[in-house]
């Protein structure tokens, strides 16, 4: 393996653990996290040091549904507990998978999960106008009785029957950062922030959990940031960052700089429920002295940190 090429943050998409038009069974997801982690591992085997962040809204989504369906035997838990669970479940996955990789190439590295926590504004806007769809899919007339019931705020989804919508409040610190950064000195891989980390909130000088949900490319640039990462990679289910997505004039932007694409960004070319907040993720690490961001498919992760596949945001 070659000298240290410096500290990469790698947000994985939903698709390193559920593919499109799959049911989620464990094989289909060990199957899926298997094949991420051989990305991951070609990475580490160039010679870069690598810290882990991952979504989790399938698996979420999951726990909301057993617990909703179980509310009358198993009283039911609040959504930070979700969070919580949901880091292990996929925590774990990673730590096999990339363990028992790293193993057959002969790299003596070993992977751990951080149960971890991210701060957010108790006051941040975000609370007074929930956005973020969860959980299971309601007929209009159950979804208002469980409003008055729960006191949740219940909203009609593009996709087809009513849901319940949280806030999803700006990352603004990571509570175990300290932590993650001892293990990354010593040679651990990291898995950490796992779907946006969960929230909480300084309330008497006290940490709390909320029902929140934070995007996982925003906590994911929070913590790579405040780690000091040199390269923050968001690997997805597309190529990279297209203008014009999907439509017949569709193009793949290459390399940007900083400037370039938070004009476009503020032009609205990007779509706040896919790819606006990868972007915008990628503009703040740049800005905050990572010397480069970059958004791509998953299995062509290696090539995405190296350029030769993807979108490249540089400094200016």
């Amino acid at each position: 393996m070659s000298t240290d090429k410096g500290l990469v943050v790698v947000a994985l998409g939903g698709n390193a653990f559920l593919q499109k038009g799959q049911k989620g069974t464990v094989e289909e997801q060990w199957n899926n996290v298997v094949k991420a982690m051989k990305q991951i591992a070609d990475i580490i085997e160039k010679g870069y040091r690598v810290l882990l962040t991952h979504g989790n809204g399938p698996q979420v989504g999951n726990v909301l549904e057993w617990m909703e369906s179980l509310k009358e035997r198993i009283p039911p838990l609040t959504m930070d507990f979700a969070n919580a669970m949901t880091q292990g479940w996929i925590g774990y996955m990673i730590q096999q998978a990339l363990s028992n990789e790293l193993k057959r190439r002969g790299i003596g590295k070993h992977v751990v999960t951080i149960v971890n926590q991210v701060l957010v504004d108790k006051n941040d806007p975000a609370f007074q106008n929930p956005t973020k769809y969860v959980g299971p899919y309601y007929d209009e007339e159950t979804a208002k009785k469980i409003a008055a019931e729960k006191g949740w705020v219940m909203k009609p989804d593009p996709r087809g029957g009513w849901r319940r919508v949280v806030p999803s409040p700006d990352p603004i610190g990571n509570i175990e950062k300290d932590a993650i950064r001892t293990l990354l000195e010593n040679n651990f891989i990291v898995v950490a922030s796992g779907g946006g980390g969960i929230p909480v909130v300084y309330e008497n000088g006290e940490l709390r959990g909320v029902e929140a949900v934070i995007d996982k490319d925003l906590a994911g640039e929070r913590l790579a940031s405040l780690v000091r990462a040199d390269y923050f990679v968001i690997v997805t289910d597309v190529e990279g960052v297209y203008l014009n997505f999907r439509k017949p004039n569709q193009r793949l932007l290459r390399r940007l700089t900083v400037s370039e694409a938070e004009k476009l960004y503020e032009e609205g070319h990007f779509p706040p429920g896919s790819m606006g907040p990868k972007v915008l993720a990628a503009i703040r690490f740049v800005r905050n002295g990572g010397k480069k961001a970059a958004i791509g498919h998953l299995y062509k992760a290696l090539d995405v940190l190296e350029e030769r596949a993807g979108t490249t945001i540089v400094p200016d």
